[in-house]
């Protein structure tokens, strides 16, 4: 084959090219051009009305189908974390994660439902009447302009609850202190938080009015002891009592999985006529700290019996530690009874 019929071969593809080309732009404006009569005719606004119900429900489905699987996959994580690693995993860290979890999906599915339905309705209202499409819009404004003045305190309260539980700043099963109530969380929700109190009292606190937020039982916990002996006492042999029997309670099998370090002997706390105060501190995990203190306690009664050293009377106990972040009172002697006057014998 010459060069010549080589060009001329190209030349007949060339002008099939656009041929078909053209043909094909003809057909799709055609097909264009009786879609619009269609939608243009008196069956256009019910098609259109379908049409645009149809692809919401599609978008809702496949957003709703991707949150459900994201949230799945984070919790059958959590799960196969914990059961993969029981002895270093915290079950109040896994019900966190998974309440924190499912809380932030069902957020995210009632956005994505509002605000699809939203969208569909002006769609739908502007396919219908599209001379209502304005008189829409200032109903719209001023429904938000009323939601905005009156709903302040309700998003407030949401975007709050979105923080905590996006921060993972409490969870299921914690002991916080929100400043208006103390105790374990039961349930954690976009606007209300629900607490129960060592007395029982369940108490619904506003996310937007927690200001500050104490976790007492992210992480660890610090046992701190504060032991008044007398003043003529042998503090060395009673610290090192004290250190041995916390020690020894750190050893035992049963509190040795929730004591995370070496007690330690922080010395002579406060000195004054009456008493020497020591301190002793242990570092234990933060859902056994009440129940490592008062077992050590008991341990530390029992030590201090066996070297006779007989805690002293206080005339005055002043206490500035918190529990539970809440101020303990402050307790003092009781006044002595003034003395009766003796009687005039007549």
């Amino acid at each position: 084959m010459t060069v010549v019929d080589l060009e001329s071969a190209r030349a007949a593809f060339a002008a099939v090219g656009v041929v078909v080309a053209a043909a094909t732009s003809n057909a799709w404006e055609d097909f264009l051009r009786s879609v619009a009569a269609f939608l243009n005719g008196p069956w256009g606004r019910p098609v259109s009305v379908l049409l645009i119900l149809l692809v919401a429900f599609l978008i809702r489905v496949i957003l709703q189908f991707v949150i459900r699987r994201v949230v799945s996959r984070v919790v059958n994580g959590a799960k196969r974390i914990e059961n993969r690693d029981e002895s270093r995993s915290s079950p109040v860290a896994a019900v966190r994660i998974v309440q924190r979890t499912k809380a932030l999906g069902g957020v995210l599915s009632s956005a994505v439902t509002t605000v699809i339905v939203i969208v569909t309705i002006v769609l739908v209202i502007a396919t219908v009447s599209p001379a209502a499409s304005g008189a829409f819009s200032l109903i719209t404004a001023a429904l938000g302009a009323g939601l905005g003045f009156g709903a302040q305190n309700i998003v407030k309260d949401v975007l709050n609850g979105l923080a905590m539980v996006g921060e993972d700043q409490l969870g299921v099963g914690d002991v916080v202190d929100t400043g208006f109530a103390t105790g374990v969380v039961e349930q954690v929700g976009i606007r209300i938080t629900r607490l129960r109190d060592v007395n029982g009292t369940l108490w619904y606190v506003r996310n937007g009015e927690i200001l500050r937020l104490g976790n007492l039982s992210q992480g660890w916990s610090r046992v701190i002891i504060d032991l008044a002996v007398p003043y003529d006492a042998d503090i060395e042999a009673v610290q090192q009592s004290m250190l041995e029997t916390a020690t020894a309670m750190q050893q035992d099998e049963r509190w040795k999985p929730v004591i995370l370090e070496r007690p330690e002997v922080w010395g002579i706390e406060s000195v004054s006529a009456e008493a020497i105060v020591i301190r002793l501190v242990v570092k234990t995990k933060a859902g056994g700290k009440d129940d490592v203190a008062r077992e050590l306690r008991a341990r530390l009664k029992k030590a201090l019996d066996a070297l006779g050293v007989k805690l002293p009377a206080l005339n005055s106990i002043m206490l500035n530690t918190f529990e539970r972040g809440i101020q303990t009172p402050r307790t003092a002697a009781a006044p002595k009874a003034a003395a009766k006057a003796p009687r005039s014998s007549k």
